[in-house]
């Protein structure tokens, strides 16, 4: 009874040792930021050198890469010489019209936007990377580009916001 009662002691000591030392830990936002080395982020406004430039997409993009950042991480968001910097330019606002009807008329229309980034990590210089961004919405060629733009534009901005974010500090 004795040896009965040492083993299910063992077995208890055990059982409470290994959940003690393995635990799981869950990152709900994605992000890899060693915060005991990165603690800030500089993101300079990405200029609008687009041949084509409506002058809205620059503020928007600006306001939503910096919420990105700010909302998603614990980074202080300052003006130069982050320990992260993001810099770049909107390079591409293009309408282009997509499928056709039997009356040689576009049945659908394309908005792409595109934006170059340059990523400086100033903690491991091996994840700078120069990368270009582009995402796009077709809508129907029956309505104006100035009846849609601004819906297509955050819908666009939000999309390539998240892939630059993905590509700099989350794990996906």
């Amino acid at each position: 009874m004795k040896r009965l009662h040492f083993i299910n002691t063992a077995m208890i000591a055990t059982a409470l040792s290994l959940l003690t030392a393995c635990t799981i830990s869950y990152k709900f936002n994605g992000t890899v930021i060693d915060y005991s080395k990165v603690k800030s982020i500089a993101i300079t406004d990405f200029n609008n050198r687009a041949p084509m430039v409506y002058a809205p997409l620059a503020v928007t993009f600006n306001e939503k890469i910096k919420d990105t950042y700010t909302k998603q991480t614990r980074l202080e968001l300052v003006d130069r010489n982050g320990d992260l910097e993001l810099e770049g330019e909107i390079t591409g606002y293009d309408i282009t019209p997509q499928s056709m009807t039997s009356n040689a008329l576009s049945a659908e229309t394309r908005l792409t936007i595109r934006i170059q980034v340059r990523y400086t990590n100033n903690t491991n210089h091996d994840e700078d990377f120069e990368r270009s961004y582009s995402a796009y919405r077709n809508f129907d060629s029956s309505k104006l580009i100035t009846d849609v733009q601004d819906e297509l534009i955050d819908e666009i901005v939000e999309e390539i916001c998240d892939n630059i974010y993905n590509d700099t500090v989350a794990n996906w």
